[in-house]
C-alpha cells in the first residue's frame, strides 16, 4: 500500500508494528519500530535476512540513537570522525548499550548507526520521536530497489510505501567499526 508523506497519519501504523519501504540517500530502505521485536522479525522474514546479520538503526539526530549505544565506551580519539561524518551516509559500528535489543545487533556488541541526511526521512524520525530499522528494500542476494514499482514487485501489499526522492548518492552507506576504523562496506 502506498502513503504520500504525513508522518503523523504513519505513527499507528509505525506503533503497530508495521513495516515501511521509505527512501534514503541511495536506495529505498525498509524499516519499522526497532524495539518491537514481532516487527524486527517480519521485516527480517521478508528479506530472508539472518537475525545474526544484524541490522542499521537510522535517525535524525545522535541524540536518538543515545538509548542503544554505549556512549561512553566511544573513544575520545574516534569522536570527531565519528560525529562530523554525520548526517550522511556514513554508518558507524558503535558500542551497543546493555539495553540495545538483541533483534538488532545480532548478538553482537556493537550496533550499527546513522544520522541521515535525507530530509525525509529526518520528518519520520521526528514524528516517531525515535530511529527505525534501516535495511535495503529487498529480498536478500537481489538488487535494493530504487523504484516504487521494484518493491511493489518484491513486496506487494506487505510494506507501506512512503513514497519520494532517492538522494543522489549511487551506493548504499559506508560501514566502517568506530572502535578500530577498519572498513566494512565502502561507498
Amino acid at each position: 500500500m502506498k502513503s504520500n508523506l504525513d508522518p503523523e497519519a504513519l505513527l499507528p501504523s509505525f506503533e503497530a508494528g508495521e513495516i515501511f519501504a521509505y527512501p534514503t540517500e541511495a536506495v529505498y530502505g525498509l524499516g519499522c519500530d526497532p524495539d518491537q521485536e514481532q516487527a524486527v522479525l517480519k521485516l527480517l522474514a521478508l528479506k530472508k535476512r539472518p537475525i545474526e546479520k544484524g541490522l542499521i538503526l537510522i535517525a535524525k539526530t545522535y541524540s536518538q540513537l543515545l538509548p542503544y549505544i554505549d556512549d561512553a565506551a566511544i573513544p575520545m580519539f574516534k569522536r570527531t570522525e565519528i560525529f562530523s561524518s554525520w548526517p550522511g551516509p556514513n554508518t558507524w559500528l558503535l558500542p551497543a548499550s546493555k539495553k540495545a535489543p538483541k533483534w538488532i545487533t545480532g548478538g553482537s556488541d556493537l550496533i550499527a548507526v546513522r544520522v541521515t541526511s535525507h530530509p525525509l526521512v529526518q520528518e519520520l524520525c521526528e514524528c516517531f520521536n525515535k530511529p527505525i530499522v534501516s535495511t535495503s528494500a529487498n529480498i536478500t542476494g537481489q538488487p535494493a530497489a530504487t523504484t516504487v514499482q521494484q518493491i511493489e514487485q518484491q513486496f506487494a501489499q506487505q510494506v507501506i510505501i512512503v513514497a519520494g526522492e532517492l538522494g543522489n548518492r549511487r551506493k548504499p552507506s559506508c560501514i566502517r567499526n568506530g572502535l578500530t576504523g577498519q572498513t566494512i562496506r565502502d561507498n
